[in-house]
């Protein structure tokens, strides 16, 4: 296929076998024989695959043009990466660090909004570094009716400013909330400075061909970059937090107010896991579960994570019960069906990061 040039690609079809030679080689990587192989989990990976398929092709292909970026949703509910939490709503738009860009917004009521320029991309070298990054409450001057603007540029600006540099490939919006169903999210629109009058190019062979090959590395390069990390979680002592690293984190995207913490559980049907930690000034905290692959459960149908909104506790100390079914217990979160897999824990905009500690009960030692 390199042999031959962009437009043979295309019209010999090659282009388009090659994509789909890619997407069967990743396929392998569920069957790695670290990988837990029973039906259930060989199932979610092979939907895991098609999700990442889909969020690929959306990056590189339909939504690719910096020219004319638009904020979409890349994780929700049916695309999950990399332990995405249910309670935010990520949004993304393709942009180029040779050109200068306006966020246009309105806040609305969503209790956390975060704006970051990020370089690199999981399928060339398996990062997503932060290069700039603003928190609506304390780095946007926001209007008295909730507008605002930002500028996007390489140079500094007056007022509402997110940096980038020659190698910027993506804004991503994080709004996290304490509660879906009793706030607002903020509405955001990005455009090309100085675009006036402009349409999009028609679609190129260039186009397609590069942006299958993009897509097709974007799948192999998530799986991989997170299967490492779900191996090395079963690597740690079981219902046990560990901070990460945060300059590992930053290196695959993460929020540099966020702090995280990750664990693997796995304990019996007639057992529960009590987390309990104390309560340091904090923004926002939560707790979450994940899959093997590192995909968050269905919120929209299970009780799957908390956060200290939604937590009952005395604003010192939090207590939160795991089981495998929905115990009567206020803190209670379920596995869905998952036997073991990634506990989580975040801390935004927190004093101190203590590690929150577990400890395995017999589910009658639960109290209501």
């Amino acid at each position: 296929m390199m042999n031959k040039s962009i437009d043979e690609q295309v019209t010999s079809g090659a282009a388009w076998a090659q994509f789909c030679d890619d997407l069967k080689a990743v396929g392998d990587l569920l069957l790695q024989p670290e990988n837990p192989q029973d039906a259930f989990t060989q199932a979610e990976g092979m939907r895991y695959l098609s999700r990442l398929t889909r969020m690929g092709l959306e990056n590189f292909l339909e939504y690719r043009d910096p020219l004319f970026p638009v904020f979409r949703r890349s994780c929700h509910e049916t695309i999950k990466l990399g332990g995405d939490n249910p309670d935010n709503h990520y949004a993304n738009a393709q942009i180029d660090g040779s050109f200068d860009y306006k966020i246009t917004g309105s806040r609305g009521s969503v209790h956390y909004l975060g704006i970051g320029t990020q370089s690199g991309n999981y399928g060339k070298d398996g990062t997503l570094q932060t290069i700039g990054f603003i928190d609506a409450d304390k780095d946007i001057a926001i209007n008295d009716d909730g507008s605002f603007e930002i500028i996007v540029s390489q140079t500094e600006q007056p007022g509402n400013w997110l940096k980038m540099t020659d190698g910027t490939g993506m804004v991503l919006v994080r709004q996290t909330f304490h509660d879906r169903e009793t706030e607002t999210p903020a509405v955001l629109t990005i455009e090309r400075l100085n675009a006036e009058g402009e349409a999009p190019a028609p679609l190129s062979s260039q186009r397609i061909a590069h942006g299958l090959m993009a897509a097709s590395r974007y799948v192999a390069g998530s799986v991989k970059l997170f299967l490492e990390w779900s191996h090395e979680f079963r690597t740690y002592d079981l219902n046990t937090f560990k901070m990460l690293d945060h300059k590992r984190a930053q290196r695959v995207g993460g929020d540099p107010n966020i702090r995280y913490f990750y664990g693997w559980y796995d304990f019996a049907d007639d057992e529960a896991l009590v987390i309990t930690t104390p309560l340091p000034e904090c923004d926002y905290w939560n707790i979450q579960l994940c899959n093997f692959w590192m995909e968050s459960f269905d919120y929209r149908y299970h009780r799957v994570h908390l956060n200290h909104h939604l937590a009952q506790n005395d604003g010192k100390t939090a207590e939160v019960v795991v089981a495998h079914r929905q115990l009567d217990h206020p803190n209670a979160i379920e596995t869905a069906g998952h036997k073991e897999g990634v506990l989580m824990w975040r801390w935004i905009g927190a004093s101190d990061h203590p590690v929150p500690q577990v400890r395995k009960v017999k589910i009658s030692e639960i109290a209501g």
